[in-house]
């Protein structure tokens, strides 16, 4: 079973990333960030790894796909709230990234998506898990 959770993705700028992220609320853990990476704290034991491009080619030999141009991930995101939801991705948006889908409501589950400055696709969510339909 996994302790921790790296989510790693390759930022074109590491310090406008780092800024972005910071405008949406996210802290940093600085014991792993530097010139070429910085660790962004999701939650728990959860964490995404904003890597320079050289950096985190340097950790595959395939080629890195242009996140503005190919769907590479979707990265999830529940938050407590649909005010919550919401908030993040127009924070999102006040800081550069973009919308990319409508918000999707199914009752349960409440969904609004953006993309970050480099086109990864984050889907921010609130689920209530006792509205989840009984079959």
């Amino acid at each position: 079973m996994a302790t921790e959770i790296f989510i790693n993705l390759p930022v074109n700028d590491l310090e406008k990333s780092i800024t972005f992220f910071k405008q949406l609320g996210f802290t940093f853990n600085m014991q792993f960030t530097d010139d070429k990476a910085a660790c962004l704290v999701l939650g728990d034991n959860i964490y995404s790894m904003l890597l320079s491009k050289p950096m985190f080619e340097s950790f595959t030999n395939k080629p890195v796909v242009d996140a503005k141009k190919f769907t590479e991930v979707l990265i999830a995101i529940d938050v407590e709230s649909k005010d919550k939801v919401d908030e993040m991705v127009q924070k999102a948006v006040s800081a550069g990234g973009k919308l990319y889908r409508a918000p999707q409501d199914y009752g349960w589950m409440y969904q609004h998506s953006f993309e970050d400055l480099d086109g990864h696709q984050w889907e921010i969510l609130f689920s209530d898990i006792s509205k989840l339909p009984k079959d």
